[in-house]
């Protein structure tokens, strides 16, 4: 069956799957550590009136049969645990059929978290690692060929992926247009690194010729993706630069590494590493990689329609399993960076003398001489989301009041996901949030002050509440 097979493709593969069975680890470990305050039974929304909500066609999960958190949390080690597995070679020293069943498992597991994740799931890369675990069960293991319908999958994912954030950038801000958004965008990106201070102090030529790499890398070199090798690879070679480039410049979770891991079914390893022998491919095998094939083929109607709409959206599933989604990331630029910052106090009562401490985030700029960190492909759920609050208080809408009423709680869960508290002892007796703007300083007044970032008061966004009084957000 030379037509289905391409075993020139068996080392592309093999780095595919492992460094695929890798990112899996880091989704699970990020969920099993976060879940409790976030989605757990006493989290901000919890998974229980989720799913009393919202039917199981509308967001099938194992937790709309039976939540808790202990279940949730077995679900989480045990998802880690065998990602763990298959990425140490588990997957290929079984037959086929199991190995699918390990990559099922897999797929199950994270689409369950991500159904009842609500807001701290509904990110594009969630569903970008449901799409390629999905296409991973049909991949076969080192006891088949590669199938070659599998590998056109994967590579019409990636061109998904590219086209559809070069178009939605071409498409929106005119910034993009005129070359001058990365004037902005490494200060204002939701979670800086540790070089995106120094990316941003690049010249302006640099920008201007940063952005029109950007355009041929996602609206010209996807289309190298879908030609005859060597194109392919070269094509391959150009995404996985460009993406290790947005990986020093900043923190978008696991979008840019798995964006590389599944840019690998467009490698032809064949020049490095030959090609192998394979027993004969199972007619079942054969028969359920062209259905799949057939179902993606039908289930691309919908983001081929987006991509060539004028209304184009970014990052949305057109189904409830996450299957053949459309993508895409900052259509528009942030100008400036405001920021949340929270405060509590203990004077009881209030008074223009209290003393208000701040609480630190782990991954979001807080401290004004604290270094950006790398976090990147772990992903910081709530600081994502104070990002997107500080943009509009409709984004915090459901969620924030119920995190500050953990604060002033001291609730421990809540508190873990925080990298200060400054309340150790005992739990403040008034919580307020204020917006401030934030830029990276400049290099003089970074020799002279040491700091990373320059802070101006904007205004209250939330007033100073107490226990069982949670305020009303401006």
């Amino acid at each position: 069956m030379d037509w289905f097979t391409a075993s020139e493709y068996w080392l592309s593969r093999l780095v595919l799957q492992r460094a695929l069975a890798g990112l899996y680890l880091v989704a699970f470990l990020s969920a099993a550590l976060q879940f409790r305050a976030l989605i757990g039974a006493r989290g901000i929304l919890p998974v229980p009136e989720f799913v009393r909500r919202i039917p199981f066609r509308a967001a099938p999960s194992l937790f709309q049969w039976r939540y808790s958190d202990r279940l949730f949390a077995g679900c989480c080690w045990a998802g880690a645990a065998l990602a763990c597995a298959v990425a140490a070679g588990a997957a290929d020293a079984v037959p086929l059929w199991t190995s699918m069943l390990m990559w099922a498992a897999l797929w199950l597991g994270y689409l369950s978290i991500v159904n009842v994740g609500q807001i701290w799931y509904g990110f594009g890369w969630e569903s970008l690692l449901l799409e390629v675990g999905f296409l991973a069960v049909f991949l076969g293991n080192a006891r088949t060929a590669p199938p070659v319908l599998v590998l056109w999958l994967l590579r019409w994912l990636v061109f998904r992926v590219e086209f559809g954030a070069g178009l939605i950038k071409w498409r929106g801000d005119r910034c993009w247009r005129e070359l001058t958004c990365l004037y902005h965008h490494h200060e204002t990106q939701p979670m800086p690194g540790p070089l995106s201070w120094f990316f941003h102090r690049l010249p302006k030529p640099l920008h201007r010729a940063e952005a029109a790499a950007n355009h041929v890398a996602q609206l010209v070199i996807p289309f190298g993706l879908l030609m005859p090798q060597p194109v392919a690879t070269y094509a391959a070679a150009v995404v996985i630069a460009t993406q290790l480039w947005l990986v020093l410049s900043g923190n978008f979770s696991w979008l840019n590494w798995l964006t590389i891991v599944i840019a690998f079914a467009a490698v032809d390893s064949s020049p490095v590493a030959g090609s192998r022998s394979y027993g004969p491919t199972p007619l079942w095998y054969v028969v359920l990689v062209c259905a799949v094939t057939a179902l993606v083929a039908v289930l691309s109607y919908w983001p081929v329609s987006n991509m060539v709409s004028r209304g184009q959206q970014m990052n949305r599933s057109f189904n409830s399993l996450h299957l053949v989604n459309t993508y895409g990331a900052f259509g528009s630029v942030s100008r400036q960076r405001h920021e949340i910052v929270i405060e509590g106090t203990d004077a009881d009562p209030l008074t223009e003398e209290a003393v208000w401490r701040e609480y630190g985030f782990r991954g979001k700029p807080g401290d004004v001489r604290r270094l950006p960190r790398q976090f990147a492909p772990y992903h910081l759920r709530l600081d994502w989301q104070m990002w997107f609050a500080a943009l509009s208080p409709a984004y915090a809408a459901g969620w924030f009041e119920p995190f500050v009423a953990r604060l002033l709680e001291g609730d421990r869960d809540t508190l873990r996901l925080l990298r200060r508290n400054p309340f150790p002892d005992a739990p403040p007796t008034h919580v307020r949030a204020l917006l401030y703007r934030y830029r990276f300083t400049t290099r003089q007044e970074r020799r002279e002050s040491g700091d990373w970032w320059h802070r101006t008061f904007v205004r209250e966004f939330l007033p100073p509440v107490r226990v069982g009084r949670p305020g009303a957000r401006r």
